[in-house]
């Protein structure tokens, strides 16, 4: 599963594109992963139904192939309409860019062998989407973490094999995911896009 064309060897400053195809894919199966783990995500996967599905009608509209086509054309009417429309493409696109760090950052940790999935997801969303929360949904998300399956539920659900079939997959994943992640945050920071409200 490759998100996104890097022009040099991974991790290399610059260069590279996010195809918005690949992308909203990745999302769609990270959304059956979310669903899988139950209510305790639904509050972050609810969210990013609506948000791929907006993606998904940006791009039959526009005919966009990648994260770098819908910039430049959202940039071309100006900074005040991009920050106008609730619905902007780069607005939503934000809004998974920050979910999928929390991912990455998850994921690695599930990785990483810590069994407590309560402190590993606790840890991930306070480094990454917990910024973007108010207060009473940074509250309710921490109470649901403590209610997380232990690290051996988590790969079982995964459902690709013995827990060594699941880490490695997540080997494989995680570091595309980067990939998807570095990418497109520094497009935003190129363009001024990382604070849209």
């Amino acid at each position: 599963m490759t998100y996104a064309k890097r022009i040099g060897p991974r991790g290399a400053a610059g260069g590279g594109e996010v195809l918005l195809e690949p992308y909203l894919s990745g999302w769609r199966g990270l959304i059956r992963f979310l669903q899988s783990l139950g209510a305790v995500f639904s509050f972050i996967s609810k969210d990013a139904v609506a948000k791929v599905a907006l993606l998904e009608g940006h791009q039959q509209q526009h005919g966009f192939v990648s994260l770098q086509s819908l910039v430049q054309h959202e940039l071309a009417a100006g900074p005040a309409a991009l920050r106008a429309r609730s619905d902007s493409g780069c607005r939503t696109v934000l809004r998974l860019h920050r979910a999928l760090r929390w991912l990455q950052l998850f994921l690695e940790g599930l990785r990483s062998g810590e069994p407590r999935t309560s402190v590993l997801c606790t840890d991930a969303y306070n480094a990454s989407l917990a910024q973007h929360h108010p207060w009473v949904v940074r509250k309710a998300a921490t109470v649901a973490f403590c209610a997380l399956p232990s690290r051996d539920a988590f790969l079982e659900i995964m459902n690709v094999g013995s827990q060594e079939e699941a880490v490695a997959m997540l080997g494989e994943a995680i570091p595309y995911i980067g990939d998807v992640y570095s990418i497109t945050q520094e497009l935003f920071t190129q363009h001024k896009l990382l604070d849209l409200p």
